[in-house]
């Protein structure tokens, strides 16, 4: 048996607990926050079968794309004119963790 920790952006998250559902695999899915650019982040909990991993890790890959997104970025304003300039950062995607489970029991 193993347990897979997934952290992904909280846009993504109902998509890959709606396929993993369709795919009968339960999920846990825990609110977390992420320090980069403050964005809401998911970590979903999945306990499998080993055979059931590279199932997940494909939902998973799917549904959670990794993205460009255009940012305000304020500027200090010189010489008292002020400017918002986006920039581009890349968002989304999945960091996935798979451990062995020693013991695992319903209760």
């Amino acid at each position: 048996m193993k347990l897979i920790i997934s952290i992904m952006s909280r846009e993504d998250s109902d998509m890959v607990v709606d396929a993993l559902n369709e795919e009968r695999i339960q999920v846990t899915k825990l609110s977390t926050a992420g320090g980069f650019l403050g964005f809401g982040n998911i970590t979903l909990m999945i306990g499998v079968e080993d055979y059931k991993v590279d199932k997940v890790i494909s939902v998973i890959s799917q549904y959670s794309s990794k993205r460009k997104q255009l940012l305000p970025n304020a500027m200090p304003a010189e010489l008292g004119i002020s400017t918002v300039l986006p920039f581009e950062v890349t968002v989304g995607g999945a960091t996935v963790f798979v451990i062995d489970v020693d013991r695992y029991k319903k209760v």
